[in-house]
């Protein structure tokens, strides 16, 4: 097969985004043209001032900058991309389902589908597919179907390459992937497709770290990956409320355990809870496949981890109620934080929507702050969550800096692990709170005995 030169990528996401711009920039040769059919966002990869994209990743914006209109094309014009590429990643969203059979865990796969129709109808040449949204266990075979019965003659081969990134570390994880991962068919055809797209990545990933399977296995190792990911944290989060009852520090118990070689430390960092578009969305999806199959053990197994997840956000909320003497009405309790992690603009699942939906229907007014995130956004998640939250508008507010979020208030609350906080002037802070002078620590970040020597109550999750 001859060597990749047009790549068109559907989805101007989270994903398709980053994944696109790295591959533009470590392969020269190719032309890679990202599409997707809202204006404003093209519009906003296209902005000539580079900080404008509307993916915060750090060092995205530079990766950006060097390839944009050498190589990386971000365009509205779906179909001359389809009709131009050799290969064309699916990049779209594939939310859980709200409606019918399987609402509330399995896949929505409607856009998949519009996507591979329309490839289809467009195509007039042979195509490599590459599946790289998260999607559930033989969705290729869905694809091929669809492609072969409704194409004009074309020969389509489907290939599996899941994303393993992390939000805040996207591009370093692109750059210098643990494993990349390649599933495809077990044919002469299947094994070419599979050889033009390890090639891409040869470009700057050692071979080595290349890995091809066939294509179910491919598809269901992204899933396995975040739920064994998300089972660690709930693990940890599990032993946080024990620790707290017992005098026990989740920090030290944590280094403990991953000191064992057999652990290992990573994920085992206890928090207010994992938020981000992955690990919620393909945990429900397993709990659906497995299901469907009528493993109904292997099904309770894997929503366990989704139900202590959910467990610890409501916990935090609770302590925050029952430490401000039991009420929060008409409180004011600031938030510092609203990105489900630090490092990106993306509050997908954030734990703080949970916790400030709880207190606000305990009428507490949160006042927030977050780096990255616009009031807009905020106000969507909140809406999106509880419709009802927006007839109360007031008890909401969006400032500009952490000192004017913690003005005059009863507690904080830090539900992102931004670094800044870290040092903020806190003696400051405190002189303008009012008394007692009340911070929960859901990230686990803050300076335990810096606080409590200026004064505050200090509740952070996991020790007592």
């Amino acid at each position: 097969m001859k060597k990749i030169t047009k790549i068109c990528c559907i989805g101007a996401g989270y994903v398709g985004g980053p994944t696109m711009a790295v591959i533009a920039q470590k392969c020269p040769s190719i032309n890679v043209t990202v599409v997707d059919l809202n204006d404003q966002r093209i519009a906003a990869w296209n902005d000539e001032n580079v900080e404008n994209i509307p993916i915060y990743e750090p060092g995205l914006s530079q990766v950006v900058k060097e390839a944009r209109g050498r190589n990386l094309f971000f365009s509205t014009n779906v179909e001359k991309a389809i009709d131009e590429a050799e290969m064309i990643f699916i990049s779209v969203n594939t939310p859980t389902k709200t409606y019918g059979e399987g609402k509330g865990m399995a896949a929505d796969l409607k856009y998949i589908e519009m996507c591979a129709r329309q490839i289809a109808e467009v195509s007039k040449s042979n195509k490599i597919i590459v599946e790289k949204s998260t999607l559930p266990v033989r969705t290729a075979e869905a694809i091929k179907t669809i492609l072969d019965n409704t194409g004009n003659g074309v020969d389509f081969q489907i290939l599996s390459n899941p994303e393993f990134l992390a939000e805040g570390t996207a591009v370093e994880d692109l750059l210098n992937p643990d494993r990349v991962l390649i599933g495809g068919e077990e044919s002469e055809k299947g094994r070419l497709a599979m050889e033009a797209l390890v090639d891409v990545y040869a470009n700057w990933v050692p071979r080595e770290r290349i890995l091809t399977t066939n294509v179910w296995s491919s598809e269901l190792s992204k899933l396995t990956a975040n739920a064994f990911l998300a089972q660690r944290v709930s693990s940890i989060n599990a032993m946080s409320a024990v620790c707290e009852a017992t005098g026990a520090d989740v920090d030290e118990v944590s280094r403990a355990i991953g000191m064992d070689s057999r652990i290992g430390p990573k994920f085992l960092k206890s928090s207010v809870g994992f938020g981000g578009s992955c690990f919620q969305k393909d945990i429900l999806n397993l709990v659906y496949i497995a299901k469907s199959y009528g493993l109904n053990e292997v099904a309770d197994y894997w929503e366990q981890v989704i139900l202590l997840n959910n467990y610890q956000r409501d916990r935090f909320a609770r302590n925050i109620v029952k430490k401000l003497f039991n009420t929060v009405s008409g409180k004011n309790i600031a938030f510092l934080g609203w990105a489900f992690k630090k490092d990106t603009n993306d509050t997908r699942e954030s734990a703080a929507i949970y916790v400030a939906d709880k207190l606000l229907n305990e009428q507490a007014n949160i006042i927030i702050y977050d780096p990255k995130v616009t009031e807009a956004q905020i106000m969507s998640d909140l809406a999106y969550l509880n419709p009802e939250h927006l007839n109360h508008r007031e008890r909401i507010t969006v400032v500009k800096s952490a000192y004017e979020a913690c003005d005059n208030v009863h507690a904080i609350a830090v539900l992102t692990e931004w670094d800044v906080f870290k040092t903020l002037d806190w003696r400051s802070i405190y002189n303008k709170m009012l008394k007692p002078a009340f911070v929960f620590d859901g990230r686990r970040i803050l300076n335990v005995e810096e606080l409590s020597s200026i004064g505050f109550d200090l509740t952070v999750i996991g020790k007592s």
